[in-house]
């Protein structure tokens, strides 16, 4: 029997996953017209169409769907253990993929990696910030960045922040027309600025924390947002009461250009975790990663 060609099937999978030739060429450095050569024989060779194609979209047929789910996670086992190879040279490398929100991004991963960026220069990461949860596994990223309680529980998961808190917030000006809100309850009666969740589509129902136990309130205002840093904007320009983890309010805060309100109701909880595959071999660049960011690492 002969024997397949391997870069026309890490050829076929690419394309399957990225749905498009384009993407796919250019993930793998060759020409379009040289992918869609490689693919046609594979499908001539194995008498039977892999993919559908249409002017806008490219997609497994049935036997493509199982032909990707058979060899797809061989293949990254392959490209796992050739990155293993690494710790044979005298630096480790190769690229480090992880999706993450924007604010966690730039207030613990960028400063927390910026030396291991300088030590190492052959180690790349790639960070993906978004607002929404993504499959890590699925979307082929090393790790993600989720906070504690959201994390699931096949996944290793490290802590990489402090706890955080919960901060109700709005400019000077709002309670200059507004009285400052005693008990959550009274929030139904303020303009509050609403978040969307990337994820769920729903609008983000407010939870405190008291002696008393916990307590949910489902607020209104005139805006809603699916992004924390234009909350922010909205709060800073008079419009409403803010509520969001307090060190998304930057300095804003500690210099009084919002003021903070209901504080005795927002306690602790589990901060930022960096989590990945139990599965996953490490390589050693992301074994450097881990270390980075590890909260009482070893200086």
């Amino acid at each position: 029997m002969a024997r397949r060609n391997l870069n026309d099937l890490l050829s076929f999978v690419t394309v399957a996953r990225e749905g498009s030739f384009t993407r796919a060429a250019a993930q793998l450095g060759v020409t379009q017209p040289a992918l869609s050569q490689a693919i046609s024989g594979l499908e001539e060779r194995m008498q039977i169409r892999l993919l559908t194609r249409t002017t806008r979209s490219v997609a497994p047929t049935a036997a493509g769907e199982r032909l990707l789910q058979s060899v797809g996670h061989r293949i990254d086992e392959i490209e796992a253990e050739l990155d293993m190879l690494t710790e044979l040279r005298d630096k480790p490398a190769g690229t480090v993929r992880i999706t993450c929100g924007p604010n966690v991004l730039k207030t613990t991963l960028l400063p927390k990696l910026t030396p291991l960026l300088r030590e190492y220069p052959d180690i790349h990461i790639e960070f993906d910030a978004n607002h929404g949860f993504r499959d890590i596994v699925a979307d082929r990223f090393d790790a993600g960045v989720r906070l504690g309680d959201t994390i699931d529980k096949d996944m290793i998961a490290m802590p990489i922040g402090p706890k955080l808190r919960m901060a109700a917030a709005a400019s000077p000006d709002y309670f200059e027309r507004y009285p400052v809100p005693q008990t959550p309850h009274d929030l139904t009666q303020h303009q509050c600025i609403n978040l969307r969740m990337v994820r769920s589509g729903g609008i983000y129902v407010w939870e405190f924390d008291h002696e008393g136990g916990e307590l949910n309130v489902r607020v209104n205002g005139q805006l809603t947002f699916n992004t924390s840093e234009h909350v922010v904007d909205a709060a800073l320009a008079g419009l409403g009461i803010a509520f969001l983890p307090e060190e998304e309010f930057g300095s804003h805060l500690k210099e009084g250009r919002l003021v903070r309100v209901l504080e005795s109701w927002c306690h602790p909880f589990p901060g930022y975790y960096l989590y990945y595959p139990s599965r996953k071999q490490p390589s050693p660049a992301f074994s450097l990663v881990v270390d980075a960011l590890r909260i009482n690492r070893k200086i």
